[in-house]
């Protein structure tokens, strides 16, 4: 598998151009901001989001200011709902980094949020870019939904498969379909073209959510601890399907154990054992697999080029990862 830095290199000088207008995006006349801005930019990720918004748009026409200006929306936006969602989760740490609730406290924090939500919004109207915030809105509502349904659910331990994947089509692939969607629309692409991308999108975000799941029941280290999800008590995939598989005495004993000895690290090594017995692991990947393989024939329907061969492999990397 290609590095991200390789993959990157067909779109390198337009993430570099990126980077500094996604800084400059954030400027505020208040130093308190300014600060709390900086300190996001320099602990920035992989920028995974601002390339499949500058891929999609490579293959749908080519890369252009509007283009430029969606992938600072997306990153704003999904930017705002990080660190609005480290409040919300009581979170001290993103990536090895403090987050900004746990070095400025709460209220900081949501004001933070909203002043990025608003820049975001700010960029599109002041550059007519209604498409752009339409789409990107749009993800956003869903998210917001995705978390309260994945709440709700959790309360009350029935999710079934349908369910799940409805949580994570919201909670997670919206993101992704939109930056493909914007990608999309800001190169011109007609509507149905647009849709494709966004279809396209879902569907790496939904593999990228189940690949995800898998790793709270894996043995390998890979930066997320294991057992989360369930110290959570999230019910993913891999626990579906055992659950659903399981004599009903079993499910009963399982389900116990999630609900009332998610903190016991005993039960936990427990519930990991017996999804990775009863195939819950193999089942998880077989639909990453079903659900990557629906996106590369929608992306196969383009015609071939550098552009579309970098976008492969950036979907390779999000969905075949070891962390």
């Amino acid at each position: 598998m290609l590095s991200i830095n390789e993959i990157k290199k067909p779109i390198a000088a337009d993430i570099d151009a990126f980077e500094e207008r996604f800084k400059s995006s954030m400027q505020s006349s208040v130093p308190l901001l300014d600060r709390i801005t900086h300190y996001i930019v320099k602990r920035k990720g992989k920028q995974i989001r601002p390339m499949f918004v500058f891929f999609s748009a490579s293959i749908c026409g080519g890369i252009n200011e509007s283009t430029h200006r969606g992938a600072a929306l997306v990153e704003l936006l999904h930017t705002a709902t990080l660190v609005h969602d480290d409040v919300v989760d009581n979170s001290y740490q993103r990536r090895g980094f403090f987050s900004i609730n746990a070095l400025w406290k709460n209220k900081i924090a949501v004001l933070v949020g909203d002043f990025l939500l608003s820049k975001g919004l700010l960029l599109s109207i002041n550059n007519n870019d209604f498409n752009l915030l339409r789409i990107v809105s749009e993800a956003v509502k869903q998210m917001s939904e995705g978390e309260l349904l994945q709440v709700e659910k959790v309360r009350r331990m029935d999710v079934e498969e349908p369910v799940y994947y409805e949580v994570i089509r919201q909670k997670t692939a919206s993101l992704i379909a939109s930056c493909c969607a914007c990608g999309a629309a800001s190169a011109g692409a007609d509507e149905e073209t647009v849709e494709k991308m966004r279809q396209f999108g879902e569907k790496i975000g939904i593999a990228f959510q189940i690949k995800d799941d898998m790793f709270d029941f894996g043995t390998d280290d890979v930066g997320k601890p294991l057992g989360i999800d369930i110290k959570e008590k999230k019910v993913t995939l891999p626990l579906i399907y055992s659950l659903n598989n399981a004599p009903r005495a079993e499910r009963k004993r399982i389900i116990s154990l999630v609900k009332n000895h998610h903190d016991d690290p005993k039960k936990i090594a427990e519930i990991i054992r017996f999804v990775n017995e009863t195939g819950g692991l193999q089942y998880a990947e077989t639909q990453m697999k079903k659900y990557q393989d629906e996106a590369f024939q929608l992306l196969n329907t383009f015609p071939e080029s550098e552009s579309r061969f970098a976008l492969e492999q950036l979907v390779r990397f999000t969905t075949e990862r070891n962390k």
